[in-house]
C-alpha cells in the first residue's frame, strides 16, 4: 500500500524530512560560507578596477568579464573537475603516487564565491563611484590617511550605497546552491531529488525543494530589512 503524504513528510523511519532538513542545513551553510569570500574578494577586484595603475584595471576587467560571461554549471564543474586535475599535477611532481579529491563543498563555495564576487565588484564599483571625491578630500584635510580615509570616511557610506545590489545578489546566491546538487552535495535539490525517485512522488517532493526556498527567501526579506534599518539608523546618528 502506497504510503500517505503525512508518513512520507514524517520524521520517521519511512519519512524524508530529517533528509530535507538536512539539505536545507547545507544548503544555508553553503551560501553563508560563500558570502564573505564573494564580498572579500569582489571589494579586491572594484579596487582594482578603480585604480590607477592599468595593469590591475587590466586584470579586473578580464576577472570580471571571464565569470561573468561563463555559464554558472560550466564554472563549477571547472573548479570541481579542472581544479582537481591540476592539483593532481602538480602533487605529483612531488610524490608520483598522489591522489588529491576537492570537497564538493569547498568546490561549490570557490565556484560560487568567485561568480557572486564578479557581479559583487560591479555593486561596489558602482558605489565607489556615486561618493563624490570631496569625501575623499575632507578626509585627507583633517590629517586622515588614505587608509584611514578608506576606513573611517568611505568604507561607511560604500556599505550603505551597496547594500541593495548585495542584498539581491544575497538572494541570488541562495538560489544558485541548487547547482552544487550536480556534484554530489546534500542540498536541498539533491535531497528532494533522491526521495522523489525513490517514492515516486516527484511534485511532492519539488514542491517541498520550492517551499524551503522561498521560506530562506522570505527569512533573508526579513534580515536584510533589519539590516538596512540598522544601517539608515546609524546614518542619522553620524
Amino acid at each position: 500500500m502506497e504510503s500517505s503524504i503525512w508518513t512520507l513528510l514524517s520524521w520517521g523511519p519511512e519519512g524524508w524530512s530529517r533528509s530535507i532538513a538536512y539539505g536545507v542545513f547545507t544548503t544555508v551553510s553553503l551560501a553563508l560560507a560563500t558570502l564573505p569570500l564573494g564580498l572579500f574578494i569582489g571589494f579586491l577586484i572594484a579596487l582594482a578596477k578603480q585604480s590607477s595603475e592599468p595593469s590591475l584595471r587590466l586584470a579586473g576587467n578580464i576577472y570580471t568579464t571571464i565569470f561573468r560571461g561563463l555559464p554558472e554549471l560550466l564554472t563549477l564543474f571547472l573548479v570541481f573537475y579542472g581544479a582537481q586535475l591540476g592539483i593532481q599535477q602538480v602533487a605529483r611532481i612531488f610524490d608520483p603516487n598522489a591522489a588529491i579529491e576537492i570537497n564538493s563543498f569547498v568546490a561549490g563555495m570557490v565556484a560560487l564565491g568567485v561568480m557572486f564576487s564578479s557581479y559583487a565588484s560591479e555593486v561596489f564599483l558602482s558605489a565607489f563611484r556615486a561618493i563624490p571625491i570631496g569625501q575623499y578630500e575632507g578626509g585627507y584635510s583633517i590629517g586622515l590617511t588614505k587608509r584611514q580615509t578608506m576606513r573611517l570616511v568611505v568604507f561607511p557610506q560604500l556599505i550603505r550605497i551597496a547594500l541593495p545590489g548585495l542584498s539581491n545578489l544575497w538572494l541570488i546566491l541562495l538560489k544558485d546552491t541548487a547547482l552544487v546538487s550536480v556534484i554530489g552535495l546534500s542540498d536541498i535539490l539533491r535531497q528532494a531529488t533522491i526521495a522523489s525517485r525513490v517514492t515516486k512522488e516527484s511534485f511532492l517532493f519539488f514542491g517541498v525543494a520550492c517551499l524551503a526556498y522561498l521560506v530562506l527567501a522570505i527569512l533573508s526579506s526579513f534580515g536584510i530589512g533589519a539590516i538596512e534599518r540598522a544601517v539608515g539608523k546609524t546614518e542619522m546618528h553620524r
